[in-house]
């Protein structure tokens, strides 16, 4: 089980990667431009929208140092600017993700692995 912990004046506090991710993950999906989170099956290199129950295999959480790095492999809306929508979710995830957990979060990065027509 990979966390996160941080002390405080009255005890430890651990955050389970797993919880980060799903909170994350809930943050993104409301990103405009975001259709979903993508999975990959490194076998055969398929890419595919993941459902909202398994969102968090397509975002990998690491800690160095007591800081977090977020990797998210996203799939985004045809016809948006993938820049607009990447700097929307850094933002968003950033701001949140750091008030939802108290740490720090030092990197984001995202990987665009499909564009969707959303109807």
């Amino acid at each position: 089980m990979k966390s996160s912990s941080m002390n405080t004046h009255m005890g430890n506090i651990t955050i389970d990667n797993e919880v980060i991710a799903q909170y994350a993950g809930s943050v993104a999906m409301e990103c405009f431009g975001i259709v979903g989170m993508a999975g990959i099956n490194v076998k055969d290199g398929l890419v595919k929208l993941l459902k909202k129950d398994s969102m968090t295999r397509g975002i990998n959480v690491s800690i160095n140092n007591n800081k977090l790095t977020l990797n998210f492999h996203v799939i985004v809306a045809y016809g948006v600017s993938i820049l607009a929508v990447s700097d929307n979710l850094i933002s968003n995830v950033k701001y949140k993700v750091e008030e939802f957990t108290g740490i720090e979060i030092e990197k984001i990065n995202i990987f665009v692995e499909g564009v969707r027509v959303i109807d």
